[in-house]
């Protein structure tokens, strides 16, 4: 059956948030628990309550709409959640790890956040102004959330950074002890 109208699309979108934010309620306890800095665990754990009540308010959405929310599985967060699995992972010194986990969920913000501004304007556009005041507030949420992704991953960033040259001054250090165990590298005077 063919879909012919805005209505029939801005629910088929709901739809697609909504399978979106429950796949992200299994998801974001995962991205907490591999966090190694407090504040990120916190971001993350902030952001599950929020999104907990962000599928209510997509709940109480489709209770006015007479809809059901369930019957689309949304494949771009299932790819986004995907790729968060593989960074989870991954065998990161603790801070890259972080920082990887960072860009993960802002990926996954970025998608949110387009995802309810469009519904936002089609809401606005249906004369749903209910809709947009629930759907409004969550926006809000998401762009916060981004923010604060942004604003620990300063701090982050610079520790992986720091880790890096670290780990590079101690692989030079391994090298030249290598050299002077092995007599590579060292010169020798011959008489």
């Amino acid at each position: 059956m063919q879909k012919e109208s805005l209505r029939e699309l801005y629910i088929d979108e709901l739809k697609d948030l909504y399978s979106a934010e429950t796949q992200m309620v299994k998801a974001l306890p995962k991205l907490a628990k591999a966090s190694s800095d407090p504040q990120l665990r916190q971001a993350f754990e902030e952001h599950l309550r929020q999104t907990s009540d962000q599928v209510t308010r997509l709940e109480q959405i489709f209770e006015m709409l007479d809809e059901k929310p369930t019957g689309k599985k949304c494949l771009g967060m299932d790819g986004l959640v995907k790729e968060g699995s593989e960074t989870i992972r991954e065998e990161y010194e603790a801070a890259v790890k972080d920082a990887a986990l960072i860009s993960a969920a802002q990926r996954v913000e970025h998608y949110e956040i387009a995802g309810y501004g469009t519904v936002r304007t089609f809401a606005e556009l249906l004369g749903e102004s209910e809709h947009v005041i629930l759907l409004e507030e969550t926006l809000a949420e998401e762009k916060a959330a981004d923010v604060k992704l942004s604003e620990l991953a300063d701090d982050i960033n610079s520790r992986a950074v720091q880790s890096d040259s670290t780990e590079a001054a101690d692989e030079d250090e391994e090298a030249v002890d290598s050299k002077r165990k092995t007599g590579k590298g060292t010169s020798r005077r011959v008489a």
